[in-house]
């Protein structure tokens, strides 16, 4: 979460509220953040030296704005150009689910993946609406959102494609499938 905060401090102070507002619309659609840690978090980048509070007025409240320190610019800095291995964890309920489908008869199965598609058909809109503060941020000379957005639309239009095509096969009429234990051209893991 950390590295979520930093990046999001980059270009302007933010508040907690608008740092949560921030990643709702961008990183979380790549990168899992647990909002009950924004404010943990920015404490201990506080404590560290990388960002650093001031209280500033909205309206006839005031509300506490973050902002980086030079510590915390090259600490983003470091960390973008750190030549660390890149990780990649993919946590996908619903791909689980297809991986485990053929427990299910085919009715069942067909099912899990139309699911599947509806829920990425529902985020490729999701990520369409973003598109105009895309092109707000391309035209403000950020041109990286933009490019993760493309990243998120492709993607997830692929695997919509793909789910379209496991439903057409299995609407086709593949057989009735058995449970894995008991198929014999699946090779035991064991």
């Amino acid at each position: 979460m950390g590295k979520v905060i930093l990046g999001s401090l980059r270009a302007t102070p933010r508040s907690g509220y608008e740092i949560k507002q921030l990643v709702d619309g961008s990183t979380r659609f790549f990168w899992a953040a647990s909002y009950g840690q924004i404010y943990p978090e920015l404490a201990r980048l506080g404590v560290q030296g990388l960002v650093e509070r001031e209280s500033a007025p909205t309206g006839g409240r005031r509300r506490t704005v973050h902002s980086l320190t030079e510590a915390g610019r090259r600490a983003l800095h470091d960390w973008l150009v750190s030549p660390e291995p890149l990780t990649m964890e993919v946590r996908d309920e619903g791909l689980l689910k297809v991986f485990f489908a053929d427990t299910l008869a085919s009715d069942e199965a067909l099912a899990v993946v139309r699911a599947k598609r509806a829920h990425h058909e529902a985020v490729v809109a999701r990520l369409e609406a973003v598109e105009p503060y895309a092109a707000a941020e391309r035209a403000g000379g950020q041109a990286f959102p933009p490019l993760t957005l493309e990243y998120g639309l492709g993607l997830n239009r692929w695997i919509v494609a793909w789910c379209a095509d496991v439903e057409e096969r299995l609407s086709a009429g593949l057989p009735e499938r058995q449970p894995r234990q008991e198929r014999a051209d699946v090779p035991s893991t064991r």
